[in-house]
């Protein structure tokens, strides 16, 4: 993921201007990068370090999104419907 995605996707869900690692912005930020982890797979999945790292990293959204769910149920499912992850 470039610099550029990166700092589009955070200024899409920060709160504000200085919000770089609400809920919101971490789990979008690890939802682009598997998004695009899961492409570079399709291409060489013979790649197990990737994979692994793939693993770990929805393990870790996961993790986030379970405690965002826990802090605020309604900007959970605002935050599952705009990133289209099913809650």
């Amino acid at each position: 993921m470039k610099r550029e995605e990166k700092k589009k996707v955070i200024e899409n869900h920060q709160s504000h201007s200085k919000d770089t690692g609400s809920f919101s912005v971490q789990i979008a930020i690890f939802t682009k990068k598997i998004a695009h982890l899961t492409d570079h797979l399709k291409m060489h999945p013979k790649d197990k370090h990737s994979r692994r790292g793939l693993l770990q990293m929805v393990a870790k959204r996961r993790k986030l999104l379970t405690n965002f769910k826990n802090k605020s149920s309604e900007a959970y499912n605002a935050l599952i419907i705009e990133l289209g992850l099913r809650g």
